[in-house]
């Protein structure tokens, strides 16, 4: 799993969660950060903020479609007044979280997701 925000307690603290949880962990602070390691490796999924310090995280779903396409994009925003870009983020990712996010929720619906997807794939 592939976390990028550029906030580095929300890293830290969403990296206790996942790898508690049982996932192997990477982690990005920007979107160019996030493209090297996406290209590098491979990620069955992808936590990505949508204000990140480079770009929007909107702008990074495209790239993540095309690198791997079955990968499970989840967006978070802190910026509810960002109606327009969420709208976008949830049409191309599989789903949108506001901040703050529940952990339990969070893995909750990663968990479906990753199901939905393997379903999907074989």
């Amino acid at each position: 799993m592939l976390l990028v925000d550029d906030d580095i307690a929300i890293l830290k603290a969403f990296r206790r969660i996942f790898e508690k949880n049982g996932y192997s962990v990477a982690t990005a602070e920007t979107g160019k950060e996030a493209e090297e390691k996406l290209e590098k490796n491979g990620y069955d999924a992808t936590l990505v903020d949508l204000r990140l310090p480079d770009m929007n995280g909107v702008d990074l779903l495209p790239f993540m479609q095309e690198i791997a396409p079955n990968m499970v994009k989840i967006v978070i925003s802190g910026l509810p007044q960002l109606e327009k870009s969420c709208r976008i983020a949830e049409q191309k990712a599989d789903a949108f979280l506001p901040k703050p996010v529940e952990p339990e929720l969070l893995l909750k619906v990663l968990d479906r997701k990753l199901k939905e997807k393997s379903a999907v794939t074989f």
